[in-house]
This record gives C-alpha cells, structure tokens and sequence, in this order.
C-alpha cells in the first residue's frame, strides 16, 4: 500500500482484499470489553475537517485512538484558515510539529492530493468536494461482504445525487475491482456529465427508471441510497421533494415490493439520511436487510485498518 490514500484507484484488488481482512480482526477487538491494541503507540494523527461530520471524523477518531495513537481533532472553523491563513500553511504548520498522518476533509475537490504532495506525513482523503471517499467504500464493501462472503458477481444498485456524491464514485472503482456487477439509477440532472464514457471504461450501467431495474429478471443483491445533498444544489434538480420520492425514494411500497422479488436484498446508506425523501424509515429500519447501523460499526474497524496499513510499517496486529 502507498504512504497515502487519497482515491480508491490507488489501491489495488489485492491490497483491497488485504484491508478488508485486516478489518475482519480489528472488528473482533471492537467487540471486546477493552478496546485497545499498542499497535500505533507513538503516532500522532490530526483528524482536519473543514466540512461538518459526525461517522468519519467519530470514526477515525476512535480508530486511532483504540490503536493508541495520540489523535486530535482540528475543524476548519477553528483554525487559522478561519482568520485567511492558506490550506498549504496550515498543513505545512501541523506537520512541523511531527505529525505522522493527516486525515482530511475539504469542500473543494482535489484537496486532499494537493496536501499529500506539500507534506511528509501519511494523507488519508475522508472527503474531497465531489470527488472521491475510500474509506466510505472500504467500509460499504466490507458490509456488505460480512453478508455475501464476496462480492464476485453481485448486482449492486446505486440509487441518487450521484451527480454530488464522492460516495458514489469511490464504491464505483472499488466494487468493480472486487468484481460486482454495479447499476446507477438517477434522475436524468442528477447523473454525472459524460457517464456513458465512465460506463464503457468502468463497466457498469445507468438507468433513470428506478422500478424497471428493481424489478428486472435479475434484481439486486443490494441497493444502495444516497443522500439528496441540498447544500450543494444551486438550481432546480428535481420539481419537487415528493416527486423526487415517488421516483427515486425507497419508499415503503417499493421496499416491501423488492423483498417480494428477492428476500435476501439488502439496503444500505452512506448517511445521513434524510428520512421520508430518499429513504422510508421501513427501509432504513428493517432488521435483517438495513445494513445501515452495520455500516457505521463498520466504519471504525476499516479506519483501523487503513491506518494499521499505512502507519505500522509491517507490525503485526498486537492483542
């Protein structure tokens, strides 16, 4: 694996392959009454984040600090950037201080590369504008082999503002690399410019008819919801919320019509959800095909992982 991890095309499908394993164990120490390994003992990992959030920044918090490293937490609005200093000076300060690995989320697309190439330190991207999230696609990739044992051949339904969504493009690269079989459904202002190259090159589909591919000869292992980002519309992407529900919504109708199609299919959602547009809470609740909650737990032993692989330069995993 590389020093940083800034795309999901940096990593290959054996050192995916590789993380997901790793998490496997980091997640039985999640379950145990002492949550603590010395594996990171000496390693400083500044979590900088000039967007709001809850799950990665809480995650990579308490991944870092399960492995015992010294993790601290910077927000944008409490930084210098706040009074004009630039992204260059305030990363280039934080390194200075002997910061092993910084974990980024920006609102501008790109951020996180243009970091990796101005510090020493390990850069991990947890969100870059529009751009990319791989720690987010590790974590749905391992949920939802928690569940199938691999994903060779699975159907995975994308459902969405993948127009906005990091998410989206993140899970595109990983997925295909572990060998599922990916559809993207949107309204048609909600679909990435250009997707029809990305889909010769990537090799999945597109619809803008949500029933159709739920309901195909051959529905989906999984379907997957994102969140209608509203903070980054400037324009009309849709006449109406309800409208936006009743085509693309995993209301509760079009839930229970799924599981009568395929029982075992399962729903996921990156978070947060907004409930009653994208996703009935039917769906973001059903016990044994939400994986919505396995996600978040999921979340903390990937983010051990990753760090695992880029700071521990080898070590075994310490009990």
């Amino acid at each position: 694996m590389n020093r940083h991890l800034l795309s999901s095309a940096d990593l290959s499908r054996d050192e995916i392959e590789s993380i997901l394993e790793t998490a496997e164990q980091m997640h039985d120490i999640q379950r145990r009454d002492v949550k603590k390994l010395p594996t990171l003992r000496g390693r400083t990992i500044i979590n900088l984040f000039f967007e709001d959030s809850t799950r990665t920044r809480s995650s990579f918090e308490i991944a870092g600090k399960w492995m015992s490293a010294d993790t601290i937490n910077v927000s944008g609005k409490g930084s210098s950037t706040s009074k004009g200093e630039s992204l260059r000076d305030t990363v280039r300060t934080l390194t200075a201080m002997g910061v092993d690995c910084i974990v980024i989320r920006h609102q501008a697309s790109g951020a996180a590369h243009q970091v990796a190439g101005w510090v020493d330190a390990s850069v991990i991207n947890a969100g870059d504008g529009t751009h990319e999230h791989p720690t987010q696609a590790l974590l749905d990739a391992y949920t939802m082999r928690s569940r199938f044992g691999s994903l060779e051949g699975r159907h995975v339904v994308i459902v969405g503002d993948v127009a906005h969504s990091r998410v989206f493009r993140s899970n595109l690269i990983t997925l295909h690399r572990l060998g599922a079989r990916v559809t993207v459904v949107a309204p048609p202002t909600l679909m990435p410019a250009g997707v029809g190259a990305w889909s010769s090159v990537d090799g999945f589909t597109t619809s803008w008819d949500l029933d159709e591919v739920l309901y195909a000869d051959d529905p989906p292992d999984a379907v997957m919801m994102l969140r209608v980002q509203r903070e980054r519309m400037s324009g009309g992407f849709f006449p109406t919320e309800r409208e936006y529900t009743v085509g693309y919504g995993m209301t509760r109708e079009r839930f229970e019509r799924l599981l009568g199609r395929n029982p075992d299919c399962l729903i996921l959602h990156p978070g947060p959800m907004n409930r009653g547009l994208e996703i009935s809470a039917d769906a973001a609740d059903a016990v044994g095909s939400s994986l919505v909650l396995d996600q978040v737990s999921s979340g903390v032993a990937v983010r051990m992982s990753v760090l695992y692989h880029l700071l521990a330069f080898g070590d075994e995993v310490a009990s």
